[in-house]
């Protein structure tokens, strides 16, 4: 059992929507934080700095973020607002192979990939990260187990399947060879996840327990 007071609580952003000039600035801002994090890391990131290279007020800067967790945070929000949708054709083994590939797209990416390089790393010593960071992945997942569900629905996998285990445990090897950089991630690396994947769902290994059902 979990003491919920010891849990990390995500700092909210200033401004979640904004439009018109509001957008413009958040999207500087949020660009800035982007390169501050690929270049620096998150110790690198300073709300001054971040005003000066998004062109803005330091004063609307420290107004709407506050401090670098915020920046952070409400990037994370904009990444997981922008994110590519789950594929759905219908074809399970199709479904998973697509999310696979656009992982290994993603961290791969000459930019994406330091991003998030920089953003997991932060999230190992920053409670605000991890949280925020925790919140994108936990978005990204659930958007991503819709084909799962159809899946099941369709009688194709086994009607106690967990969607949720499913798609963490199709991404972890990539994740895992991604941060210890054995291997490069490519094409043969998303097949052999979906592959694994597929084939442990149909032998029921992501049943899900009595108590989750």
């Amino acid at each position: 059992m979990s003491d919920a007071s010891s849990r990390p609580v995500v700092p909210q952003a200033g401004v979640a929507r904004p439009g018109g000039r509001t957008a413009a600035v958040r999207g500087s801002v949020l660009s800035a934080t982007e390169d501050a994090l690929i270049e620096h890391g998150f110790a690198g990131i300073d709300l001054s700095s971040l005003a000066r290279a998004a062109g803005v007020g330091k004063t609307t800067i420290y107004r709407r973020w506050g401090t670098p967790q915020c920046v952070v945070a409400d990037l994370l929000d904009d990444m997981a607002a922008r994110s590519v949708t789950a594929t759905r054709t219908g074809n399970l083994d199709a479904d998973l192979r697509a999310n696979a590939e656009l992982v290994v797209r993603t961290l791969t990416h000459p930019r994406q990939g330091r991003l998030f390089a920089a953003l997991i790393a932060a999230s190992t010593h920053d409670r605000d990260t991890k949280a925020a960071l925790a919140e994108f992945f936990r978005r990204r997942v659930e958007e991503w187990s819709l084909p799962i569900i159809d899946a099941i629905e369709r009688g194709e996998v086994p009607p106690n399947t967990d969607p949720i285990a499913v798609v963490r445990h199709l991404s972890a090897p990539l994740y895992y060879q991604f941060l210890t950089m054995t291997t490069p991630l490519d094409d043969l690396a998303a097949d052999r996840a979906a592959r694994a994947t597929v084939a442990a769902m149909r032998a029921q290994c992501f049943a899900k327990s009595d108590a989750a059902s």
